[in-house]
């Protein structure tokens, strides 16, 4: 019974915390390394990753920031300080939440995508291809950037809690949830069902509350109710899974109240 409620602490740890909570460790790259974007720095304070179309970003846990890769842009020319509490790679610019709530950005700006809006009453950050998507503290949403499929033209409403940018189109999790899809690629289902969602090149991808996976124009979704964390690549998805069914109870358990922590937290 003690194994089955760490397991369930960990997965409501891991769904329902932020990136910068994540406990500290090294970081590990591999793949092309045409620009060096998989040749890690060394530490073992990194708490937050993330990748571009050639680049890459780390958050340490002081704060602070890393990039290396592709830097044809200044996409890994990382601003100083170390009040950054999130992170997010664009194909050739760089996102940062910082702890006031403010945006910070780098990079191309071709299309707008580094000129950040003001307020510090942001919570979350997505970054497209060329656009960026962020989630208020009131559950609203904003994005700004290539916009030449709609990308940026967000929809209406303070009830948004999680969020995840695609290439060309942008996907938001509502505190019901149901989802919200806008520019090209497939619509998603109807349904309340949802808490975590991803999103690729074109398509988008989804976790349920039953721990089953939804997804609409990616490829064949792998069987099961066991799991628990999604992401998405251009052309590829990924998924942690946890086949214990005596402790489904209370992985669901987990799931839903990460989601609910989610919302509390927006709400807050």
């Amino acid at each position: 019974m003690k194994s089955k409620s760490l397991l369930a602490s960990l997965l409501i740890c891991l769904i329902s915390s932020p990136a910068s909570a994540t406990p500290p460790g090294k970081l590990v790259g591999w793949g092309d390394n045409t620009y060096g974007q998989t040749n890690v720095p060394a530490g073992n304070d990194f708490g937050a990753i993330a990748g571009g179309f050639a680049h890459s970003l780390a958050l340490r846990s002081d704060g602070s920031l890393a990039g290396w890769g592709d830097n044809s842009y200044g996409q890994t020319n990382v601003p100083a300080g170390n009040d950054f509490v999130s992170i997010a790679a664009g194909d050739f610019h760089s996102l940062a939440l910082t702890s006031d709530g403010s945006l910070a950005a780098w990079g191309s700006n071709q299309f707008g995508q580094s000129n950040v809006p003001a307020g510090n009453d942001f919570v979350a950050i997505a970054a497209g291809g060329g656009h960026n998507l962020a989630l208020k503290s009131d559950g609203s949403l904003t994005a700004w950037g290539w916009s030449v499929y709609g990308q940026t033209n967000v929809p209406a409403g303070n009830d948004f809690v999680a969020i995840a940018a695609g290439d060309f189109h942008n996907l938001a999790l509502k505190s019901d949830g149901s989802l919200a899809h806008w520019g090209p690629g497939y619509p998603v289902s109807a349904g309340n069902n949802f808490v975590a969602i991803a999103a690729g090149y074109t398509y988008s991808l989804a976790l349920t509350s039953d721990g089953s996976l939804a997804g609409w124009g990616g490829y064949v979704l792998p069987a099961g109710n066991d799991f628990v964390a999604i992401a998405a690549g251009s052309y590829h998805s990924l998924a942690i899974q946890v086949p214990e069914p005596a402790s489904w109870t209370l992985i669901r358990i987990g799931l839903l109240v990460g989601a609910l922590e989610r919302r509390r937290r927006i709400r807050a």
